[in-house]
């Protein structure tokens, strides 16, 4: 696990296709809240979802990412769109801190580890894994086939966080949202931000001794 950063750090996020955006604008405003900039660019795929799960009454080409997240927050916000190759994400001389694929389609995760780079989000996946940076991506979808395996042992073995949308229920849950927080809080985890989202795990209290009585130790036999 990296080590917790306290720092502002650049973070590069993709959206693609896959069931769970929450994840992806939930991992975003965490982010930017916490005062890092954030460079973020959603596939059409990515947009699609957005316009089902989030209830946009919008089509798909007036999905403005910016608009997602409090005005607050926008400030280092940097969107780019899916094609823009010279956007910083696309260099390996850009610094950034990690990236993350949230949430991360089968077809997606099947090009970053073929290492096909057909748009934005592929490409900054491609080149966080050529210069050795952390990446995670956030796969959502079930049952897996061997194909999904495969590719995600790929990853695996090139270093790459797979981290699939399995939230706990240890912490005991009481909303969806408690749910969304657990994996983005295994995210922020895994990419070195410190966060409050989820109550973390601590070893219960030994329970009390039961009272001892004479016949424990054979007396009176």
């Amino acid at each position: 696990m990296a080590a917790e950063r306290t720092s502002a750090q650049c973070f590069a996020v993709g959206f693609s296709g896959g069931s769970g955006i929450s994840y992806g604008l939930r991992l975003v405003e965490v982010l930017l809240a916490a005062g890092h900039e954030v460079h973020l660019t959603a596939t059409t795929a990515a947009r699609r979802v957005i316009v089902h799960e989030a209830g946009l009454a919008a089509s798909v080409e007036q999905v403005d990412l910016v608009s997602l997240f409090p005005a607050p927050l926008r400030q280092h916000l940097r969107v780019h769109a899916l094609d823009e190759v010279a956007a910083a994400p696309a260099s390996g001389s850009a610094r950034f801190a990690a990236t993350i694929v949230v949430p991360c389609s089968m077809g997606t995760l099947a090009r970053i580890a073929h290492g096909f780079s057909s748009n934005l989000v592929e490409r900054a996946a491609d080149v966080a894994i050529k210069e050795g940076r952390p990446l995670v991506v956030v796969p959502r979808e079930t049952p897996l086939s061997v194909v999904h395996l495969e590719n995600m042992l790929r990853l695996a073995k090139l270093g790459v966080i797979v981290l699939p949308a399995m939230p706990g229920f240890y912490h005991r849950p009481l909303a969806v949202a408690d749910l969304v927080d657990f994996v983005v809080g295994k995210v922020l985890d895994r990419i070195g931000v410190d966060h409050d989202l989820v109550r973390r795990w601590q070893t219960p209290p030994s329970p009390p001794a039961p009272p001892t009585s004479p016949w424990d130790e054979g007396e009176g036999a």
